[in-house]
């Protein structure tokens, strides 16, 4: 089985400038990274505890975007992480399992990332480079 790695939790906010003024100000965490995410019509921002190894998403969607939903308070968890190694080897990896893959594979091809649920319904992403495409061997003549 290919090893993978705990890497950080998403939560669903509905204003992200809100959701981080939250968490910078009052828990003290610092923002790492704040960036629109094409494929899933929203925005995402990164940040981290400063002695703390876990990371918080926090992720918006659009409204017409596949991934919004209605919002429900106390149901905000959008989503746990888990980094691997060989992300096209960990997907034929589960569907050898059966489990479908519910979006994906997108993003850069190095850190590009998937989505499966758990048993609940719990969105799991799982990122990680994409294994490089074998090109065909050139003919080779005498």
């Amino acid at each position: 089985m290919i090893p993978m790695t705990f890497t950080y939790t998403g939560i669903r906010v509905r204003d992200l400038d809100r959701s981080i003024e939250f968490y910078t100000r009052v828990l003290g965490m610092k923002l790492q990274s704040r960036t629109r995410i094409r494929e899933t019509q929203g925005a995402v921002a990164l940040l981290k505890s400063p002695r703390g190894r876990q990371r918080l998403e926090l992720n918006w969607y659009e409204p017409e975007s596949p991934f919004a939903t209605p919002y429900r308070k106390g149901e905000q968890l959008d989503h746990l992480a888990f980094r691997t190694r060989n992300l096209t080897a960990k997907i034929r990896e589960i569907r050898k399992l059966r489990i479908p893959v519910v979006a994906g594979p997108m993003g850069p091809h190095r850190s590009a990332w998937a989505y499966i649920r758990d048993p609940d319904g719990i969105w799991i992403e799982i990122i990680g480079p994409l294994a490089p495409r074998k090109r065909p061997r050139a003919a080779i003549f005498p």
